[in-house]
């Protein structure tokens, strides 16, 4: 669904250049639910945005389905956000109209793009739990029922890919879990490929598959070792969703390359040099020893001195 080479994003102005991507390698299957997660800064909003069709990449390869985004003309672009890709902002301002009830929301961009359709508006909200609210102004609404009506619009054009922007950074623990089960159910029945950034590690546990990124590039990815959720598993957000085990690797480009943790290398000292050891098995990484350490040692003993002469 989703594949990404040396993507670079590099921001100009007249006095400063950003480098907010530098050579980001990644790959998401058709179907997967899962996260990218990062610190401020680490370059997954910016990710998150040249998927979603909002910024443009700078070099590299980038390709959504069948969409080459780095060649993609102007025209192109907006069929390709029209018909392809869904967003959800953490602000809900972004999402919504204020002066509309929650149904006058999801039907908008229906209308807009001239595919419009009340009953599958209707079905939408049904899905995200607002059946009974579907007719309230966002005012009659609470922070995480607005959320889940921004859900609800982000499908309206019947996505093959959602895009989440920090989608539980606004609310409760107990409103993420239950818009994280949406998550869960949509995926699993609508087949929508779903991709979460955010930095809240506690979702880690809460998807197939998690990706972190640091200083513009792929770090880490772990990968559940039980990925299927049970569907009895998914009205049932009183006591948290499921959490499953996940393994976790550091990535290895097609280069060679990997990114150690950096929590890891500051355990063992290492700062811009390590040594390699192989033993037929493993390879380890190691401090390098000082100059002093491989240096040789020559002893000599202390001269004895016999009748006023020195051997």
């Amino acid at each position: 669904m989703i594949n990404c080479e040396g993507l670079v994003k590099i921001y100009k102005t007249d006095e400063i250049e950003v480098v907010a991507l530098q050579g980001l390698n990644i790959s998401i299957e058709n179907g997967e639910l899962m996260a990218i997660i990062g610190n401020s800064g680490s370059g997954k909003s910016t990710l998150l945005n040249i998927l979603g069709g909002l910024d443009r990449p700078s070099a590299g390869q980038v390709r959504v389905g069948d969409w080459d985004l780095l060649k993609i003309t102007d025209k192109q672009l907006v069929e390709y956000k029209r018909n392809t890709v869904g967003f959800i902002w953490q602000n809900n301002a972004r999402n919504l109209v204020s002066y509309l009830t929650a149904l006058e929301n999801v039907e908008l961009p229906m209308m807009l793009s001239g595919n419009y359709d009340r009953a599958y508006a209707k079905q939408l909200l049904e899905w995200v739990g607002l059946s009974e609210r579907m007719h309230n102004k966002l005012q009659q609404l609470s922070g995480g029922e607005q959320q889940r009506v921004a859900i609800a619009i982000s499908l309206s054009n019947r996505p093959k890919l959602l895009l989440a922007d920090e989608p539980t950074g606004s609310v409760d623990t107990k409103t993420a879990d239950t818009i994280l089960s949406i998550f869960q159910r949509l995926n699993k029945e609508l087949g929508v490929t779903i991709v979460i950034v955010t930095h809240d590690l506690s979702i880690a546990g809460k998807v197939g598959r998690v990706v972190a990124i640091r200083d513009g590039m792929t770090s880490t990815e772990s990968i559940s070792r039980n990925p299927s959720i049970a569907s009895s598993d998914w009205a049932d957000t009183s006591s948290g969703l499921p959490q499953q085990a996940h393994e976790e690797y550091v990535v290895l480009d097609r280069a060679g390359r990997l990114q150690v943790p950096k929590e890891y290398l500051q355990a063992l000292s290492i700062g811009g040099k390590a040594t390699m050891e192989f033993d037929g098995e493993k390879i380890m990484i190691k401090a390098p020893k000082s100059l002093t350490d491989s240096l040789p040692i020559q002893i000599e003993k202390e001269p004895k001195t016999v009748g006023g002469k020195s051997e």
